[in-house]
């Protein structure tokens, strides 16, 4: 991914442990996101915002963590994870400021957010990368390993453990709140 369009983009190592790295991130810059990141949806982040309210302890622990909004496609023989499109972003919004506050770091999908998103990202110092919808074929070559971690009986909305290497997405807001979708 590191030719053409992504030539030049900064590497991001994931999870996001170093704040001068992230207070440098601007809102449009293109990154290669290297490391681990989750995956979950809906109806996992429901649960986890449930979990949290009643005083449980999540699946993983979400300290520096990002977390991507899609919901695997099964493999094929030989590959590591199937499709791996971003969900539109808007349907997390609900949880997203409630997951920052218990430590989440950076979220990746697609489309804008809420104004309580952006206030979160800001509050807490968290990026939110935009990434490639309609994609998901070519994105789930970043894919090295791939693990259900939680959740289990949600399908493929179950959170999974990825290691990914040279993942391609924008910061769509940075962590000072400045959001791309405003330019």
């Amino acid at each position: 991914m590191s030719d053409g369009f992504w030539e030049g983009a900064h590497r991001i190592s994931v999870p996001l442990v170093d704040d001068s790295a992230l207070r440098r991130l601007k809102a449009g810059r293109r990154v290669l996101l290297s490391g681990v990141v989750y995956t979950a949806r809906d109806a996992a982040h429901k649960r986890m915002v449930e979990a949290l309210e009643q005083g449980d302890e999540l699946p993983i622990d979400l300290a520096g963590q990002v977390i991507y909004y899609a919901g695997p496609c099964p493999p094929a023989p030989g590959q590591v994870i199937g499709s791996l499109g971003p969900t539109t972003s808007g349907r997390m919004d609900a949880y997203a400021p409630r997951l920052c506050a218990a430590g989440l770091r950076g979220m990746i999908g697609k489309g804008q957010r809420s104004t309580a998103v952006v206030q979160a990202i800001a509050r807490y110092g968290a990026v939110y990368f935009v990434t490639i919808g309609g994609a998901g074929a070519l994105l789930s070559q970043a894919v090295r390993k791939a693990q259900v971690v939680a959740y289990a009986d949600l399908g493929p909305e179950a959170v999974h453990r990825l290691e990914i290497v040279d993942f391609p997405a924008l910061v769509g807001i940075d962590p000072l709140g400045r959001d791309m979708y405003d330019r």
